[in-house]
C-alpha cells in the first residue's frame, strides 16, 4: 500500500545500475526528491496497525530525511512497536560520520548491515567481529555477506553463522532488500534471529539470479 508524498518543486530519484561481470553492482544516484522528505510528512497514524518498522539508512544523509528518520524511531518506540535499520551506504556512512550514523541508530532494536558496513561502523577487519561489536549497541545485528551467507549477534556475541544458498548470479541489485524483507517476514512469524535470517539467505539468492531489482 504505497503512501507517497509528491513534490512540486523536485524531480523523482533516478538511480543508474552498473553490474559488473562478477553480478557485483555499483549505483550512481540522484536523490531527487526522496532526501527532502521531513518531520512535516510524518504522522503518528502511520503507525496503527503496523507491527515493525523497517527504516532505510538513505534517510539518515540528508538533515530533513533525518530528522523524519529520527521522529518514526522515536514514535515507534513510544507505541512499542520494534525498529529496524539498514544502514544502506558505506561511502555515505563515511561522509556523514560513524559517530553521527551509530547515534542516529541508537534505540533501534535490529541492524542490517553488509559486511562493508559492520566492518566500517566497528573499524573491525572481521566480519564476525564487527558483528558482535554492533549487537552491543544494537541488541540484534545480523551482517549479510552475499555468497558467504550472514552472521546473526545478539547482545555482544555471535549466535548463528547462517550458510548461504548456491545461486548462479547475474544482478546483485535488489539482493539486500530481499534479504531484509524475507528476514523481516520471518520474525513477525514467530521465527527466531538465525532461522529468519536462513528465510533471508534464500530470497536474497533468488534475487540475484535475475537482472535488476526483483524479485
Amino acid at each position: 500500500r504505497p503512501l507517497l508524498v509528491p513534490d512540486a518543486e523536485a524531480p523523482t530519484a533516478t538511480v543508474i545500475a552498473l553490474v559488473d561481470a562478477t553480478a557485483e553492482r555499483t549505483f550512481l544516484t540522484d536523490s531527487g526528491a526522496v532526501l527532502r522528505i521531513s518531520p512535516a510528512d510524518w504522522s503518528p497514524s502511520l503507525l496503527d496497525g503496523v507491527g515493525h518498522l523497517h527504516l532505510s539508512g538513505y534517510l539518515l544523509f540528508a538533515d530533513t530525511s533525518r530528522e523524519l528518520a529520527l521522529l518514526a524511531l522515536e514514535s515507534a518506540r513510544a507505541r512499542g512497536v520494534p525498529v529496524s535499520v539498514d544502514p544502506a551506504s558505506a561511502g555515505f556512512i563515511t561522509e556523514l560520520g560513524v559517530d553521527r550514523v551509530l547515534a542516529a541508530v541508537d534505540g533501534a532494536a535490529v541492524l542490517i548491515p553488509n559486511g562493508d558496513e559492520a566492518r566500517l561502523l566497528t573499524g573491525l577487519s572481521d566480519p564476525a567481529d564487527a558483528a558482535a561489536k554492533l549487537s552491543r549497541h544494537v541488541p540484534l545485528t545480523v551482517v549479510t555477506l552475499g555468497a558467504e551467507g550472514a552472521l546473526v549477534a545478539e547482545s555482544g556475541r555471535v549466535t548463528a553463522r547462517v550458510a548461504p544458498f548456491p545461486a548462479d548470479a547475474v544482478d546483485s541489485t535488489g539482493a539486500g532488500d530481499a534479504f531484509t524483507g524475507a528476514f523481516l517476514a520471518a520474525r513477525l512469524a514467530g521465527a527466531d534471529a538465525a532461522t529468519a535470517a536462513a528465510q533471508g539467505c534464500r530470497a536474497g539468492a533468488e534475487a540475484v539470479t535475475v537482472v535488476g531489482g526483483r524479485p
